[in-house]
């Protein structure tokens, strides 16, 4: 048993950076985009995320790479080591910070509205006009908590709880893809590129590549790295450590986007609010399913604040002095104000679902850069890339530049 348990742990460390990147990207825009996906189109979006996987393994490899080789940091590096390096390490931070802050937003505002729906289920007294002063009470609640957790220090034990409730829930779409699994034809189908011809599908297009290849998990990716003491020495742990993240990543969105394709989409069953999703884990759970969705819901989002939180003096940090630092008034300032912008969509009231996934669009503006910069780092080591993982870096920042002008052609639809 001592021995077993040994090999699991071992395994454990060889991934921890994977799977803490793992945690930044499968949050609340990966649930409700996979499942919105799957009950309007099937599964014939898969393809995409099949892509944007894939190349999602080619960026974490090549800045996996850099960080082990140099044993330097991204925004350190950028700004260290190429012509011009500060104003595109201000440029990164500021497009990394200002989508991550409308992601962390429209966070605030899901998760906040699956409490108000939760509670008029609970009390059908309720007055409609109350639901959005219960939505952004609970805003203000959830972000101020965030808040103080982060700077009184003691968050990880709360954020390994969370993980664990939301690893609960990726169980519980993956048991229920099994217990309504469609056709293999009908998966196969999926990794077909077409599109539908519903305009919409744009923003799915869009939303799917900015929740999966996420940039501030490439950009943190050499500090995680840098702070578990991996080197030159450690690069099969690296590439197998990319691996398995990319390879989770897919495997969990996936099972999410057919789950709902086969018990919504095959029904007729449209999400237009939080708790309609609740259908796709109906399955497994049985009358359960609200109290496990919403629970999980609430994890994947509260999980995914404290990240988003941090990014700004995390960044920062890198930019000043190639590590993190917590504590400082710089910390408890940018925490703050993060906090406070979180706060926007909750006043503005909008719809959830739709707000949810339109922020993840905003994500993809900011990838090229993130990519191109990375290429051009790792091309000025004496070690250089070879000629096939340049390529697929290429293709990589193709997709990218792709992706971005159909995120902007979606959102302009949407507007």
């Amino acid at each position: 048993m001592k021995d077993l348990l040994k090999r699991i742990l071992r395994v454990v460390a060889l991934v921890g950076p994977g799977l803490f990147c793992l945690g930044f990207t499968i949050g609340t825009g990966s649930v409700t985009s996979m499942v919105k996906s799957g009950s309007m189109y099937g599964t014939n979006l898969l393809w995409v995320l099949a892509i944007s996987a894939f190349f999602t393994w080619v960026m974490t490899e090549a800045y996996g790479r850099f960080g082990i080789m140099t044993g330097d940091t991204a925004i350190h590096g950028i700004k260290t080591r190429l012509k011009g390096g500060k104003v595109w390490a201000i440029l990164l931070i500021i497009g990394l910070v200002v989508s991550q802050w409308i992601s962390l937003s429209s966070i605030l505002n899901i998760t906040s509205n699956a409490v108000s729906e939760v509670l008029y289920m609970c009390i059908p007294g309720l007055p409609e006009s109350a639901g959005y002063w219960i939505v952004l009470g609970m805003a203000i609640v959830i972000a101020g908590s965030i808040w103080i957790i982060l700077n009184k220090g003691n968050y990880g034990v709360f954020e390994k709880i969370l993980s664990a409730l939301v690893t609960l829930m990726g169980l519980a779409f993956i048991l229920s893809l099994f217990i309504e699994l469609p056709e293999p034809g009908t998966i196969a189908k999926g990794f077909v590129p077409s599109l539908p011809k519903d305009s919409g599908a744009l923003l799915f297009v869009a939303a799917f590549v900015g929740t999966t290849m996420s940039s501030p998990t490439f950009v943190i990716r050499p500090m995680i790295l840098k702070s578990k003491g991996w080197g030159k020495e450690d690069g099969k742990l690296q590439r197998r450590d990319a691996i398995v993240s990319a390879s989770l990543t897919f495997i969990i969105s996936a099972s999410i986007m057919i789950c709902a394709a086969s018990v919504l989409h095959t029904r007729g069953i449209t999400v237009e609010k939080v708790l309609d999703m609740i259908y796709v884990l109906e399955p497994i759970a049985g009358r359960f399913a609200v109290a496990l969705f919403v629970t999980g819901l609430l994890s994947a989002g509260l999980s995914s604040l404290f990240p988003i939180m941090m990014l700004a003096p995390e960044l920062i940090s890198d930019y000043r002095h190639g590590e993190m630092q917590t504590g400082t008034p710089l910390f408890k300032a940018l925490t703050g104000i993060a906090a406070l912008a979180g706060l926007t969509i909750p006043i503005l009231g909008k719809s959830p679902v739709i707000t949810q996934i339109a922020s993840q669009v905003t994500l993809v503006f900011v990838l090229p850069l993130v990519i191109l910069l990375m290429i051009i780092l790792l091309w000025k080591q004496k070690e250089r890339p070879g000629i096939l993982f340049t390529i697929l870096m290429a293709l990589a920042f193709v997709f990218a530049c792709i992706v971005s002008y159909t995120g902007i052609v979606a959102l302009g639809n949407l507007l």
